[in-house]
């Protein structure tokens, strides 16, 4: 249900909720640089949206896996300029100089672990920025009327 109709009605209190967003953003593993591009690639959708009682806003990350590396490059483009610009980006690279020589050398791991760590953070994150923009809507009286529009009702 990737209807843009009803992500077009809500501009508003998206832009208020990354507002409300940023301070756990900064709390999280991601910079906000990270964070943009995991937002970039989130599809947002109306789950059960024909269904009042069990529609929800939920994040559709199946595109993150694919800009994986290039987080991995803002990480290590923040950690060569001596910060972590806000997040906790740079704090998940153990090993620094002495795991990219390992690497180098095919003696260190592959980085699955650690992708598959990120591609769980940022869907964790993701979906607690889509319960909050839920929470947006129905604090503002419109959440009925968005899940009527993707439900196409």
């Amino acid at each position: 249900m990737s209807d843009t109709s009803w992500t077009d009605r809500i501009v508003g209190e998206r832009m208020t909720v990354d507002q409300e967003f940023s301070a756990r953003v900064q709390d999280s593993r991601f910079s906000s640089q990270q964070w943009s591009l995991i937002m970039t690639a989130t599809e947002f959708e109306i789950e059960d949206a024909d269904d009042p009682g069990r529609a929800r806003i939920v994040a559709n990350t199946e595109k993150v896996d694919q800009i994986i590396p290039e987080l991995e490059n803002v990480e290590r483009q923040m950690g060569a300029m001596g910060g972590q610009g806000g997040g906790g980006g740079a704090s998940n690279s153990s090993g620094g100089v002495v795991d990219s020589i390992l690497g180098a050398l095919g003696l260190g791991g592959d980085g699955s672990d650690d992708r598959e760590e990120q591609l769980r953070a940022a869907e964790q994150l993701t979906q607690e920025y889509a319960e909050q923009l839920q929470n947006q809507l129905e604090s503002k009286g419109r959440w009925e009327s968005v899940r009527q529009a993707a439900a196409g009702d």
